[in-house]
């Protein structure tokens, strides 16, 4: 590990220093990072067990899906973008505001890319995102320190994973070099996503919450995760009705040297390995991901999310 987040930051070419780096001998087992990591752990490996995951990482989609996945996620940040927007002053949340993360402007901007200037009049909000929205909104206003937990989940999610996947979408969708359709994984206000994920760590450890309130919002982050998988659930019912052909990018099974198993075989583990910091394996997985740019790009924000909640922790 580096002494510093300084030090990263400058190794980046300059960015924007955002924190001292917490050593890890300082966290502590009641830090709110590390509760999330602890109790989020089961509801994270039923999620590696949906179909939807099951069927992505062998590859089979539907370019389609794609599209309604960007729908499903502008609702999502709609809502939580709204309700940060109005709790930014709340002790409970403040130390948490960074506008530079608001995700829902990027959205549109790919939607009016992929349906066009009346993409408002052609989309609606479906019936899983729509309780993810709500549930969203009844905490924003009735208890607006489990937005934390919200915004953990999706954010720090879309830090980790989306800057791999924001190249493979490109190039299986054939989309733009020049970012039309992933404005999305464009993060224009963060230099260093690493030195900003850590520093989003420390400002969560030092919220002054007591043990009850830790724990409801570990159980909001779970709760997070089952919104998540209702929406890939409904994504992977939806596409039953679309006809079009299915792309086939089969992926490898377990089996790469010194891994304990090939980064194919699980996106969340992938994300772990390179968050580790470890150019071998950040190089084994781009080289994956290449490989089989069809089979990484099916909801690929919705899959980073999922796995950012373990990967950023590692870092």
């Amino acid at each position: 590990m580096e002494d510093s987040v300084k030090a990263e930051s400058a190794a980046d070419g300059g960015g924007l220093v955002y924190a001292e780096k917490e050593p890890e001998d300082t966290l502590s087992p009641t830090d709110l990072s590390e509760l999330l990591a602890a109790g989020t752990k089961e509801v994270h490996e039923k999620a590696e067990n949906t179909q939807f995951v099951k069927d992505f990482l062998r590859g089979r989609i539907r370019k389609e899906l794609f599209k309604l996945g960007d729908v499903a996620l502008y609702y999502t940040y709609e809502a939580m973008e709204e309700e940060i927007e109005r709790n930014k002053d709340h002790p409970d949340f403040s130390p948490l505001y960074f506008p530079e993360l608001n995700r829902r402007d990027a959205l549109s901007r790919d939607l009016d890319y992929f349906y066009g200037e009346d993409w408002r009049e052609r989309v609606s909000c479906s019936p899983a995102t729509q309780r993810y929205v709500e549930r969203i909104h009844q905490v924003g206003q009735e208890e607006p320190v489990l937005l934390v937990a919200h915004a953990y989940t999706r954010y720090m999610g879309d830090l980790s994973g989306g800057q791999v996947l924001k190249k493979v979408a490109q190039r299986a969708l054939k989309l733009p070099s020049t970012g039309e359709g992933v404005y999305f994984y464009q993060f224009d206000g963060i230099h260093s996503a690493k030195a900003f994920k850590q520093l989003y760590r420390s400002r969560m450890n030092e919220l002054e919450l007591d043990m009850a309130t830790k724990d409801r919002l570990v159980a909001e982050a779970v709760l997070a995760f089952q919104f998540n998988m209702e929406v890939f659930d409904e994504l992977e019912e939806m596409g039953k009705d679309i006809q079009e052909e299915v792309m086939d990018a089969g992926m490898p099974v377990h089996g790469a040297h010194g891994t304990g198993g090939d980064i194919n075989k699980c996106p969340y583990y992938a994300a772990q390995m390179a968050a580790s910091g470890g150019s071998a394996y950040v190089g084994q997985l781009a080289m994956a991901v290449l490989r089989h740019p069809t089979g990484q790009v099916l909801f690929a924000a919705w899959v980073a999310a999922l796995a950012g909640l373990a990967a950023w922790y590692f870092m």
